[in-house]
Formats: C-alpha cells, structure tokens, sequence
C-alpha cells in the first residue's frame, strides 16, 4: 500500500481519476460526482466510463462469467470453502456481463476476489499508482471478519481498484433498530414497514444516491492519499458508518467534513493548481 508522506504528493503524483458507471442505478450521476471531487481537489482530471465489465467477445464472456461464479461465497463462516460454480451461476453472470442494466439480487460475492477480477479487466497501461479507479457496481460483496469469523456485507472495498456496491448502500448499513423491533414483534410487511420509516434509510433508486456517493468517493481518494479512508467524527463525510441513519448524517448534513479533513482537501486543492 502506497502511504504518502503529504497531501501535495498526492496532486503532482496522479495523472487521471476514473469512475465506472452502474446502468442499472438510476439515479447515480456520475458528472456530478465528477464535478464534486474537481471542485474539491482542484484541476485534476476525472473521467466517467461505462461499466468496467464488459466483454466484447463469448469466449471474454465465458472467462469473466466463470470467475465471477467462483467469486461467490458459499458459507458466510468459512473463507476457504472450495467449491465448483453450477453451470446455471455461470450462465446467468453471462446474462449480466451481456445487459449492464441487469441487476444480481441474491449474490454475495467476496469483494476482494471481485476487486482481483476489476483489476484484471483494467487496461494494462493503466494499471500503476497514477490512476484512480473507483468502480460502482450494483453486485454485493462483502468481506471476511476475523473478529466473529464470518462475511459481512460492506458497501465500499478501498484499494487498486475501489468498488463502491449500490445495492450495498442499501443492504450493507443496518436500518433503525425500531424498524426491526416493529418487524419482529408486528409481522408487518417489509414494505409497509419501509413506508412508516421512510426518509430514515437508503433504498433502492433512492434520488438522494448521488450525493451519498461523493462521500463515499472522497473515502477512495482518501485511501490513495493515505491508506486511510475514515474518520472517527460522525459529523464527518469519511465517517465509516455502520447504520443508515449515520449514513444519511454524514453525507447529507453539514459540514460536509470535520476541521482535520477540511484542511487536508484545501492542502490538495492548492497544491494542484
């Protein structure tokens, strides 16, 4: 992992910042989150492409389709489980990998296995410290806890490349404790129960997704800059919150970041002029 011993470092070492676009979400916007880290980090260059995984010919297809069914977890309490993907997980991430608008309910990957996948699928000549990739999927991955020994669902795996999950904005971060108490004890539908505790959490084609996720992409920049992508101030946009209600504080209200971190992004700002 790269540390950088300021943030000047980090203007004058990079040369591009790419983001891969979602299809299948809606209302994330990514000239607008863009346009957020250039006013943030001053001139540097940001592009938006499509989705990094797509295969132009079957016999990419099939490779890509295969090693995203072995990327799956089978048992979310034992990492090394081994197993051989059904033809039928292959042939359905052939189906995603063909139609980028196309969603993988259901899936939950290993994001650092996904994250190896990316960045194979990253041209070569890109591939070096120079660029910033952060790659938005709807897929849903999660990592290895060595705490409790098991996955758990994240919405976000910094490193080369960042992937950034917008089902696991929804899914990752856990909804208000009251909205499972009311579950448990009423039975209520999940959807009339959405509907009573609306505005509270994140879901799906939620308009508010492409303001949550320049936080989340000012965490990846943060992670180049220093390995270190949080900050322990709720207040905070780089805050790594664990409920949606943290979520909805730290990327929608102000300030947008504490003192500390407001400082560093100015430090960047002026030293890419």
């Amino acid at each position: 992992m790269r540390n950088f011993g300021s943030t000047s470092d980090f203007a004058t070492s990079i040369s591009r910042i790419y983001f891969y676009d979602d299809p299948s979400a809606e209302n994330l916007k990514l000239s607008e989150i863009a346009d957020y880290l250039k006013e943030k980090l001053g001139p540097i260059p940001v592009d938006w492409r499509g989705p990094l995984l797509i295969a132009r010919s079957d016999e990419k297809v099939k490779f890509l389709a295969e090693e995203l069914a072995n990327a799956k977890i089978r048992d979310l309490t034992n990492p090394n489980k081994k197993f051989e993907p059904l033809r039928g997980e292959i042939e359905f991430e052939k189906k995603i990998l063909k139609d980028p608008h196309s969603k993988s309910f259901g899936i939950f990957y290993d994001g650092i296995k996904l994250q190896d996948i990316l960045w194979e699928a990253i041209p070569e000549r890109e591939r070096d410290l120079s660029h910033v990739h952060i790659v938005f999927t709807n897929r849903l991955f999660g990592t290895w806890d060595e705490n409790d020994r098991r996955y758990h669902a994240r919405v976000s795996v910094y490193g080369f490349p960042s992937i950034i999950s917008t089902t696991g904005i929804v899914e990752a971060p856990a909804k208000p404790k009251e909205f499972y108490f009311e579950q448990q004890l009423t039975g209520l539908p999940t959807e009339i129960l959405k509907e009573k505790f609306r505005g509270r959490f994140i879901d799906y084609d939620d308009e508010r997704l492409t303001e949550i996720m320049k936080g989340y992409a000012m965490q990846a920049i943060f992670y180049y800059i220093a390995s270190s992508p949080f900050c322990d101030d709720k207040q905070c946009r780089l805050y790594n919150a664990h409920w949606q209600e943290e979520v909805l504080e730290a990327q929608l209200k102000q300030p947008e970041f504490c003192e500390p971190h407001r400082r560093e992004i100015e430090k960047i700002k002026l030293s890419s002029r």
